[in-house]
């Protein structure tokens, strides 16, 4: 299958990305720059982590507007796979491919650190190499991860499944302790209705080779893979 990794100014994830996926997952990649308008080729369109446009006005309110994401919106609606991580999920939203916002964290600080994921839903595409319940210990770096939407959104995405994973302690429980930014229901990845399009916070890109302290991250890039080769 062949991946694209968006690349916005400022972005500063897009090379761990390219790296698990050409290097870890052995499969096809290309950068694309924030211009294209075409992204028909692709399987997979991967927007990632950092700063884009400097975070200016709010975190991914400006790419937005970027070509790229006219062409994204495209392939999203035709049924391709789009994953969005951290400055990318707060792209998502202000693109309205996912609902919801995400604001500053409830202490207000940046949060850089290692957590726990619950994965809550085991028939996306992004999630299908896990099992219900299961634990991911991944990495978050964040100042503003803080999910929020009213709380009718909030009952439709659980009524729909659509809660991909929820923050959680080590055994698993989605307490306020284990809450690293203050996201409603402990929410930390949601998919849209139609499933094809994930948003999380943490960064699987940077635990998925076991040298970085965990590898949990290759299952949703392994799911990713194994939905493609399916379909």
């Amino acid at each position: 299958m062949k991946f694209a990794v968006l690349v916005f100014p400022a972005s500063n994830c897009e090379v761990d990305a390219f790296h698990v996926i050409r290097d870890v997952l052995g499969e096809t990649v290309e950068y694309v720059w924030h211009e294209e308008r075409d992204l028909r080729k692709y399987d997979c369109l991967v927007v990632p982590g950092g700063f884009s446009f400097g975070d200016h006005l709010r975190c991914g309110a400006i790419a937005r507007f970027s070509p790229v994401l006219s062409a994204l919106r495209e392939e999203a609606e035709r049924g391709k796979l789009v994953i969005g991580i951290c400055n990318g999920f707060q792209i998502l939203t202000e693109s309205h491919l996912l609902p919801g916002a995400l604001i500053r964290n409830a202490g207000q600080r940046f949060v850089c650190r290692t957590v726990w994921l619950r994965c809550e839903n085991v028939e996306t595409p992004f999630t299908n190499q896990m099992s219900v319940g299961g634990h991911l210990n991944i990495p978050i770096a964040h100042g503003e991860g803080n999910f929020v939407a009213d709380e009718a959104i909030l009952d439709a995405l659980e009524a729909n499944g659509q809660v991909a994973f929820r923050y959680c302690d080590e055994g698993g429980k989605a307490t306020a302790a284990a809450n690293p930014n203050g996201s409603a229901r402990n929410i930390a990845g949601l998919v849209n209705r139609a499933g094809n399009v994930l948003g999380l916070m943490p960064h699987p890109e940077r635990a998925s080779e076991a040298l970085l302290g965990s590898a949990d991250g290759l299952k949703i890039w392994r799911s990713i893979v194994r939905w493609v080769e399916r379909t």
